[in-house]
């Protein structure tokens, strides 16, 4: 089992990346969270999961073993495959997902494109008693859930930016730049649009 790869980023894609380890280059196909950590040329250190196929050997990126952990936890539930288990953490984060299963969420996790009514219901009554705790805490004492929660939009936007190419911090900030001031969710094309011209600019 490769659980990571560590080495220089050669090339960031749409939905997954290229990091060199000793002269290969090795193929992750990662959430937009593990690609949004990741800048070419730089040095990156990804969790990883290798799927094994009878015509395949595909290696899956994370933000760190959490994230891969949940990944294959998700698969042990019928009907959800590799591909699967990475939209569902592309669109939720571990504690959004720990949340949905463990207080029986339908809502959130059909949120997820593929996951229908049935689906999540499927989850929730396969995946409860193993999904593990919902809340940790962090040093200044708010939950890691709070830290990693994100609004449906800006991961929609950001998934967006990162498969036209842009990386880095300046995502975050070009995000923000566009969210309404008065925390109401913005209309997902225009906020897109608007993140592109301010990243544009730079």
């Amino acid at each position: 089992m490769i659980t990571s790869v560590s080495g220089t980023v050669a090339r960031i894609g749409a939905d997954r990346a290229v990091v060199e380890v000793g002269g290969v280059g090795l193929e992750l196909h990662c959430t937009p969270r593990a690609l949004a950590g990741l800048r070419t040329g730089g040095q990156g250190k990804v969790a990883t999961s290798l799927v094994v196929r009878e015509d395949s050997l595909t290696l899956y990126g994370f933000t760190d073993e959490d994230e891969r952990d949940l990944f294959e936890l998700l698969q042990t539930a019928n009907g959800v495959g590799p591909a699967l288990a990475r939209t569902i953490l592309s669109v939720l984060s571990p504690d959004e997902v720990r949340r949905a299963i463990s207080t029986g969420d339908v809502a959130t996790l059909t949120r997820v494109p593929r996951v229908g009514r049935k689906g999540a219901e499927k989850l929730i009554v396969e995946l409860r008693d193993k999904i593990g705790a919902i809340v940790t805490s962090s040093p200044n004492g708010t939950s890691a859930a709070s830290a990693m929660s994100e609004a449906p939009w800006r991961t929609q936007v950001r998934a967006g930016l990162i498969s036209l190419g842009f990386t880095g911090k300046d995502i975050d900030g070009a995000i923000d730049a566009v969210a309404p001031a008065d925390g109401s969710d913005p209309d997902v094309s225009q906020a897109l649009r608007g993140a592109i011209q301010r990243l544009g600019r730079k």
